[in-house]
């Protein structure tokens, strides 16, 4: 049975109530959940731009030479403007329960359901940059993103680029 989760600033969310977010391209209301494969993706303030990348079964050698430069399995990039608040997340994990869930972006992890869900449980994530480190990601912090963001979208590498529309401009 798959595991899915909802990461959160908030430790109080009682249920998660179907809505349409400001920032979905969605029209229909869903609540969202991520699947255990793409959780790390979400060990981040909410509104941080990053970039994360992990290998494929089928990777290039220049997503082999992005992820072997730091002997990573997974990296994940944030800004330097980012790293205080990083630093100072206090980000809560919920597990929900995937009866309910169906997937919506299988690539990206995604699933979704119409219904209220209440969580099954919420716990801290814990200092965010030791649960990097714990499971094996390297963690890169970069004045800007946009090489990166480029360099993995060129990979062949399986990623995530999430919230770029709060990095920093892209250098011309």
């Amino acid at each position: 049975m798959q595991r899915l989760f909802h990461f959160s600033q908030d430790p109080t969310i009682e249920c998660f109530v179907p809505h349409v977010a400001p920032t979905s391209t969605e029209k229909e209301p869903y609540v969202w959940a991520v699947d255990e494969m793409h959780a790390p993706s979400y060990w981040f303030p909410r509104d941080c731009p990053r970039v994360c990348c992990w290998a494929a079964d089928s990777q290039s050698e220049r997503g082999n030479s992005l992820l072997t430069l730091g002997g990573a399995h997974r990296l994940h990039a944030l800004e330097l403007d980012w790293v205080d608040r990083f630093r100072h997340c206090q980000l809560y994990v919920y597990e929900l329960d995937s009866a309910p869930f169906a997937p919506q972006v299988p690539d990206a992890g995604y699933w979704v359901a119409r219904d209220n869900i209440v969580p099954l449980s919420v716990k801290p994530v814990g200092d965010l940059l030791t649960r990097h480190a714990e499971a094996g990601i390297e963690l890169r912090i970069v004045k800007n993103l946009w090489p990166l963001i480029d360099a993995a979208v060129a990979s062949g590498l399986e990623f995530s680029i999430i919230r770029k529309a709060n990095a920093q401009p892209r250098h011309l």
